[in-house]
């Protein structure tokens, strides 16, 4: 059964060194990504992100990788996110969604797809997750 959880989260990006040939950091770029997520989800993330950006206002990508650790819904534990998001002359596209097995303690076997909407530079998630039933 599907189960939804919502709140609001911080996050810090910070620049981190790119091995590229093109070290324009407006094209390819890397950042550490540290979130405190707080509501039915309490958490802290760690994590990193690559994106690159493009000659056409508007159009870039990137792709994250980060490990939330925290209590959900009374249970304790960890999983990983993966992200993947493009932006196509101002067109948003985003997909955030729980790595399969990477679940640990309590959370063992969470499947699901973590939304992120910003309202006014303010951070809210919704986060549709499943547990199996032990």
């Amino acid at each position: 059964m599907t189960q939804i959880a919502k709140g609001t989260f911080v996050v810090s990006l910070q620049p981190m060194p790119f091995e590229s040939e093109d070290s324009d950091p407006k094209r390819l770029a890397r950042m550490s990504i540290n979130k405190q997520i707080s509501g039915d989800l309490a958490a802290s993330t760690k994590g990193q992100m690559l994106s690159a950006g493009t000659s056409v206002k508007g159009s870039a990508g990137y792709v994250a990788i980060e490990r939330v650790t925290g209590v959900l819904a009374g249970k304790h534990g960890s999983f990983v996110l993966q992200h993947t998001g493009t932006m196509n002359r101002g067109v948003a596209s985003l997909s955030v969604t729980v790595v399969p097995d990477s679940g640990t303690e309590e959370l063992t076997g969470i499947e699901g797809d973590f939304k992120i909407n910003i309202v006014e530079g303010a951070h809210f998630y919704e986060f549709a997750y499943r547990l199996p039933s032990h």
